[in-house]
């Protein structure tokens, strides 16, 4: 790219997600300045080893005074805090967004906070792993996924282009979507799983009949997938919980519906009953592997020596 997408793009927190678009905003030339910004001097000073930025603040307000394009990194529960802090800092004309796994959460946080001379365009990008921190960044991160962009009707559609151009950039398919229909959508496909993950870990653990040791000797059966969902932020799924519980707890009646039915099926023996479902489920498998989203390869595609599998931090 022979000019930059933005002059200036401030991230506001540096952990997985943040670190990665410094990553890949400076492989791709995406900006010709990157300001970066958290709380953490222990998590700024990691940032300025790794040479994510070009100037670092442990002020967000400093860090989007001059920022053309401001993304915020931070878990969903400190949005409005970050929200307020910017908002009367911000550069007219700068668009701001976030990648919260939330959105209608979001825009109730953050757009009361939103000056009008700025365009507030929410989004998702639908990548991550269990790791955290600024060290377990990487360029390719997006590369190949999905990103969601919320923008309210009102929003200029020049600046969700450009917002759209940058996420292309980065890798990513951009699709636009009602916050609202986002937060069912993710409900299901992400913040179950991830819920369900922990709560069977958690289960496991508290077996008294199932040593820790057992445990770990068998995890390379299924529980073993179950863990790498188990492992993500703990304050994320905490705040995704908390800001999502509607159309959470809307998933988990109708999944809990459907695990009676396949207890009855169990119960009684109803093999027919077992068999349609594998069979129709192994089908949804194939089709996120032809979708793109994963792989057939051994060990489902996933690499030990190098996190490049998205999910277990959407």
């Amino acid at each position: 790219m022979t000019k930059p997408l933005f002059e200036t793009i401030a991230l506001i927190g540096i952990g997985l997600i943040g670190s990665s678009l410094a990553r890949v905003i400076r492989a791709e030339g995406l900006a010709g300045h990157i300001a970066i910004a958290t709380r953490s001097e222990a998590t700024l000073e990691a940032a300025r080893n790794l040479g994510l930025g070009d100037s670092y603040f442990s002020s967000n307000a400093e860090a989007v005074a001059n920022a053309d394009l401001v993304i915020v990194s931070v878990p969903v529960g400190a949005s409005e805090a970050v929200a307020r802090e910017i908002g009367p800092h911000l550069k007219p004309g700068a668009i701001v967004t976030d990648v919260g796994s939330t959105k209608a959460s979001v825009v109730r946080q953050m757009q009361p906070y939103m000056p009008e001379t700025v365009h507030f365009i929410p989004g998702h990008p639908i990548a991550g792993t269990e790791q955290s921190g600024p060290e377990a960044g990487f360029a390719t991160l997006f590369q190949g996924r999905w990103c969601i962009l919320t923008p309210a009707a009102d929003v200029d559609p020049q600046a969700i282009a450009r917002l759209a151009a940058f996420w292309e950039a980065c890798g990513s398919t951009v699709e636009q979507m009602d916050p609202d229909h986002h937060d069912m959508v993710l409900a299901i496909v992400s913040h179950l799983p991830h819920i369900i993950a922990y709560n069977i870990v958690g289960t496991a653990d508290d077996l008294e009949a199932v040593t820790q040791s057992e445990v770990i000797k068998y995890s390379a059966s299924g529980f073993r997938d179950f863990t790498r969902l188990a492992a993500s932020d703990p304050v994320m799924w905490r705040d995704v919980c908390l800001h999502n519980k509607d159309a959470i707890l809307e998933m988990l009646a109708r999944f809990s519906e459907d695990l009676s039915s396949l207890q009855r099926a169990i119960r009684w023996s109803d093999g027919d009953k077992l068999f349609e479902l594998f069979t129709r489920t192994r089908g949804i498998r194939r089709s996120i592997v032809e979708a793109g989203q994963d792989t057939d390869a051994p060990n489902f595609g996933r690499n030990v020596s190098k996190p490049d599998v998205p999910g277990a931090a959407e």
